[in-house]
């Protein structure tokens, strides 16, 4: 295998991974760690693999059509239909290899407003009847899925970007997305009114990362530094619900919702963000210690994750058994800091147990070489 660029802070697992019987952390291992090419023979047939495999068929199962007329799962639950497309994909699923996939794409492109918003079928707030609105993170999460699975060519994709432009805003902390009012009952959602919301935020840079540069917003990147900023500004101002402690370094399988795992997924994206004429020796270091601190508190002695914390109903899933590590969970580790190798060193370098609100992991002062 290539030179393991993160050896100074964690034992590589790559070779356990690709061992594994499990197709989708070999599939997620070649392509998001090993930069193997989609047609390279051994990414197609770990690929073929993963269409048959029992727990991409549950996933595959548990999805239902976008409107079956039944009140949808919160944003966070995996059950969440977006949450569940992320997971099919992580796990190598595209559009065109499963029906089911392709009707709940084609029913969110049916569903938009006359704004360009896409909403969803939830229960309206303070009774017990649904109704289609939208806040941005569904909205959000659903352009998201629609540009990963290769409908952004689509008008109405377009037109919910230029939405998704347009609700960019000045917030107390910079330039960010803030939790809007639903569309039908104009509850806004946690937190001042005048606050950036920390998930929303990174949803919309995580969905703008799969466009060409052209077709961002301008000032992306400065965006992409107030999000970084949350961390950096955690014993100071810290978010309303979304704080920066254990739960937010230890990751929740499969990872729905705002954490050191997303961040560092959406984040890494932005490669002008850590290097570049651009990049800020704050937000470097600021990544490198998210890095440090994923590592330190999701994978054991041998490098491998280990979900300590998960979602009920996915015990027969690796990334749904604590104590157990999981070829899945590490292959996604590793395939988020694989974008950062760069700042290998500087992570290395930092020492978990003297972040502030960071107590407890297994960090450790390594000298810069």
């Amino acid at each position: 295998m290539t030179t393991w660029a993160w050896a100074d802070l964690f034992t590589d697992p790559r070779e356990w991974v690709a061992a594994d019987d499990d197709p989708a952390a070999r599939w997620a291992l070649l392509t998001g760690v090993l930069d193997r090419r989609d047609d390279d023979p051994e990414v197609l047939a770990a690929r073929r693999a993963v269409l048959v495999d029992p727990a991409t068929c549950d996933l595959l199962d548990r999805l239902d059509p976008w409107d079956s007329g039944h009140p949808l799962s919160g944003h966070d639950h995996p059950h969440y239909a977006p949450n569940l497309l992320t997971l099919l994909a992580d796990r190598g699923v595209r559009a065109g290899d499963d029906l089911r996939v392709d009707r709940v794409l084609d029913q969110m492109l049916d569903h938009q407003e006359s704004d360009g918003h896409f909403p969803a079928f939830v229960p309206l707030r303070g009774t017990a009847d649904p109704a289609w609105g939208w806040l941005l993170c569904d909205h959000h999460a659903v352009v998201d899925v629609l540009l990963r699975y290769g409908r952004g060519n689509d008008p109405r994709v377009r037109a919910a970007l230029a939405a998704m432009t347009a609700d960019l805003t000045d917030t107390d902390q910079g330039r960010a997305w803030p939790c809007l009012p639903a569309s039908t009952t104009g509850f806004r959602g946690p937190g001042r009114k005048a606050d950036m919301c920390p998930q929303v935020t990174l949803e919309a840079l995580r969905a703008f990362s799969r466009v060409p540069d052209g077709d961002r917003p301008p000032g992306i990147l400065d965006v992409a530094r107030v999000s970084l900023a949350g961390w950096r500004r955690r014993g100071s101002q810290k978010p309303y619900m979304f704080g920066h402690g254990r739960g937010f370094k230890q990751a929740k399988w499969p990872v729905t919702w705002y954490g050191a795992f997303g961040m560092l997924d959406v984040l890494g994206r932005y490669p002008a963000l850590r290097r570049g004429p651009d990049a800020a020796d704050q937000d470097r270091r600021a990544l490198a210690e998210v890095a440090a601190c994923q590592v330190a508190y999701n994978t054991d002695a041998a490098g491998r994750v280990v979900p300590r914390s998960t979602y009920r109903g996915f015990e027969n899933h690796s990334f749904g058994q604590k104590k157990q590590p999981s070829a899945f969970a590490t292959a996604m580790l590793l395939t988020v800091l694989h974008r950062l190798d760069d700042l290998a060193p500087e992570a290395a370098a930092v020492d978990v147990t003297a972040l502030g609100s960071s107590k407890g992991g297994t960090g450790r002062v390594v000298p810069p070489r």
